[in-house]
């Protein structure tokens, strides 16, 4: 864990963080033992990479529209008023296949590094640092998940696999300008 980083000031509670094209969220709590944001998904959206977190809890309330979540491989639709707990390490995919915008307020017990990890994937954004498709190439997601991995690791095949082809990416990506405090 990178120490300046943990210590990097909060940003405002209020601020709106783009994490995807499709997905925002905004900082409503802040603290050690707890990140809360409301995020919103854009209708129309299809399964990201499966994921985890290493080392925090996360739970999900659907305040508006529908969402889609699978979770250690069982798929459910969560409604207005439906939540959901994911413990640290499960394996899950969260979206909104539907045809209106999903509100939904999603807390991360302890916060971590999350917060910062929501900050570089939104400065990536705003510096215009994506491709076509609004999304990161793999040179910056390297350099940020080797960066972040004790926030957010993807499930993809084999995690040695995975994690080696990180790693020798990484390098590459931190050397085209891609690191946290770059960005």
């Amino acid at each position: 864990m990178n120490t300046a980083e943990a210590r990097e000031p909060a940003g405002p509670v209020g601020d709106t963080l783009r994490l995807t094209p499709s997905e925002s969220v905004t900082i409503r709590r802040a603290e050690p033992g707890a990140l809360e944001v409301e995020a919103l998904y854009a209708p129309g959206g299809k399964a990201p990479p499966k994921h985890m977190h290493p080392a925090q809890d996360e739970r999900f309330e659907v305040l508006a529209g529908t969402l889609r979540v699978r979770l250690d491989g069982a798929e459910r639709k969560l409604s207005p008023g439906e939540s959901i707990e994911i413990q640290r390490g499960a394996v899950h995919q969260m979206w909104n296949p539907g045809t209106e915008p999903a509100r939904v307020t999603w807390v991360t017990s302890p916060a971590g590094r999350t917060e910062q990890w929501f900050r570089a994937v939104d400065r990536l954004h705003r510096s215009g640092r994506v491709g076509r498709n609004g999304m990161p190439g793999p040179l910056a997601f390297a350099a940020l998940l080797t960066e972040f991995d004790d926030v957010f690791r993807l499930v993809a095949g084999p995690e040695p696999l995975v994690r080696g082809a990180l790693k020798s990416l990484a390098p590459l990506g931190r050397a085209r300008g891609y690191l946290p405090g770059n960005l």
